[in-house]
């Protein structure tokens, strides 16, 4: 089949795709920690998921009930399992320590991803890349330095931190996971599939976890639901049509979120260093999406 080269502008879009999805997601970060402390994060994320698989159904039916072969299904089933565990410890961890903070101590996933990628996917690590990465990860070092650097922890803290960090090593497969299945999937299938999945997993525990919350925490759960379908239609559509190498380091701008959300709703202050921080990661996603102006494809 003829070589077909991308138009000049086609590379910033699967990674405007996946900024919206980072930025939708961390906003559903923002509302399930608020639910989480209201009713326990095993509710918050049984319903959310609930919630998420209604709200996705008409969309199935509307691109025309895909279903997934038995293979891909296998694919959905994996990453569901991997979401499950990741989400469960990430919140636990979250609602220990603040927003930014548990976002900051996360971005250990995107550097292991890279590595992942190329074991998994046979992905080429390019130079530019690891340099991405490295950027990304002193623009966090930055910003969190200006955060916790005269912080104190509690032991609740501690294991708060410790969760996350867990989190963060089934996020670095996700991540993987997360291309190798926008490759075999569409976004709606997609979507669909794993809130019901991870539903389906939560609700084995929910007699001895769930508890029915109250009127406002229902609605925040919603609300986060609505989030993580859009989210998942956003990162799948960008991780369809690009490299899991080149999208990785635009997980750091999750930070630059988190920061917005947790200003916004938590009362988190937005310091100096934050900003410095964020110019070495915005650095570090142009340099990664830069070679991509001339790949081709057969």
């Amino acid at each position: 089949m003829r070589a077909q080269t991308f138009p000049p502008s086609s590379p910033w879009l699967p990674v405007l795709s996946v900024v919206a999805g980072i930025g939708t997601f961390s906003a559903m970060d923002a509302a399930i920690k608020g639910a989480s402390i209201a009713t326990g994060v095993f509710t918050a994320l049984l319903l959310r998921n609930v919630f998420g698989t209604v709200l996705t159904v008409p969309l199935w039916l509307a691109v025309g009930c895909p279903l997934p072969s038995r293979a891909v299904l296998k694919v959905h089933a994996t990453r569901s399992a991997m979401t499950a565990a990741m989400a469960t410890l990430f919140f636990y961890g979250l609602v220990r320590i603040p927003l930014a903070e548990g976002i900051a101590i996360s971005f250990i996933a995107p550097i292991v991803a890279l590595y992942f990628a190329s074991v998994m996917l046979g992905e080429k690590i390019r130079p530019q890349a690891i340099t991405a990465s490295l950027l990304g990860v002193i623009g966090v070092v930055v910003i969190g330095w200006g955060r916790f650097g005269s912080g104190t922890y509690s032991p609740d803290a501690i294991r708060g931190t410790v969760a996350i960090l867990c989190s963060a090593m089934f996020y670095a497969v996700n991540l993987v996971y997360q291309r190798k299945q926008a490759l075999l999937a569409g976004p709606v299938e997609i979507a669909l599939f794993q809130n019901g999945i991870v539903a389906l997993i939560f609700l084995c525990f929910s007699p001895w976890f769930a508890v029915w919350p109250d009127a406002m925490s229902l609605r925040v759960i919603l609300l986060g639901a609505a989030l993580a379908t859009s989210a998942l239609l956003f990162l799948s559509w960008g991780y369809a049509r690009a490299e899991a190498q080149v999208l990785v380091p635009v997980e750091y701008t999750g930070f630059l979120w988190a920061a917005l959300f947790g200003w916004l709703f938590f009362g988190e202050s937005v310091e100096p260093a934050t900003l410095a921080g964020a110019m070495l990661i915005v650095l570090g996603c142009w340099i990664a999406t830069k070679k991509q102006r001339n790949r081709t494809i057969v």
